[in-house]
């Protein structure tokens, strides 16, 4: 068995060491003694997503999310949402994820149209949302609870019908105002949750293993690994996030 990973805008969007979910995913596939291979593909370059299996994108500054704009406008944009349509497993953190939505709105109202592959929008305000937070996954998600660290100025509404990804527990989330964090469609998740989010989430991590596997391969269960460190880790930050 093999997966084929795609790092999307590796280049530019990497901020808090976002690039450490793609070696996490690859490191428990690989202790399981399954193949992975990742392709990256920057600013500039074009390639079909058809023949993945997960696509990272991960976060950056306001800036550089315009800087992407002309790009994936480009015909990223319609690769995305074919993928995303096709059941291809997406993680998206903090920039990446206010892409994959309708549009993103300064706090001084311009407006930057993003590719709409989920019915959600971003609204710029004036103070930042900054600090570890945690939430607890929807059902749909697995239920586990994720602990992480936010930092956004940017609050995100989700559409009539799409599903959070969870509930916040502590800290800000999608808006800091509907208690909901991040966003489950299809098998796309976008979270605010950067730190890298997956290493100190195994079980996040694997559930989206495990939707690639399964839509690839029709595999239901993974074989479990040995976490008591990234559990010990997980929950010592759970104790200090109140």
């Amino acid at each position: 068995m093999k997966l084929k990973i795609c790092h999307m805008y590796n280049d530019v969007l990497n901020l808090y060491g976002d690039r450490g979910n793609v070696l996490c995913m690859q490191k428990r596939l690989a202790w399981r003694g399954i193949d992975c291979e990742v392709v990256r593909l920057p600013v500039g370059e074009f390639m079909s997503l058809a023949d993945c299996d997960i696509v990272f994108i991960g976060g950056g500054q306001d800036f550089e999310q315009e800087v992407l704009l002309s790009d994936l406008h480009r015909g990223k944009d319609s690769e995305i949402i074919a993928a995303v349509n096709d059941g291809v497993s997406f993680l998206t953190i903090c920039g990446g994820y206010q892409m994959m939505g309708n549009y993103y709105e300064t706090h001084d109202g311009v407006k930057c149209d993003f590719i709409g592959a989920v019915d959600l929008y971003t609204v710029g305000a004036k103070t930042r949302m900054i600090g570890n937070y945690k939430y607890k996954c929807s059902d749909s998600v697995g239920g586990s609870t994720v602990v992480g660290f936010e930092n956004h100025s940017g609050k995100t509404y989700l559409g009539a019908g799409v599903e959070p990804l969870g509930k916040v527990l502590a800290g800000f989330g999608n808006n800091g105002e509907d208690g909901t964090e991040g966003v489950h469609f299809k098998n796309l998740i976008g979270t605010y949750s950067h730190g890298p989010l997956l290493p100190k989430n195994p079980e996040l991590c694997d559930f989206i293993l495990l939707t690639a596997l399964e839509r690839r391969y029709g595999i239901g269960e993974l074989e479990k690994l040995n976490d008591s460190a990234e559990i010990a880790a997980h929950d010592a930050m759970c104790g200090r996030i109140q």
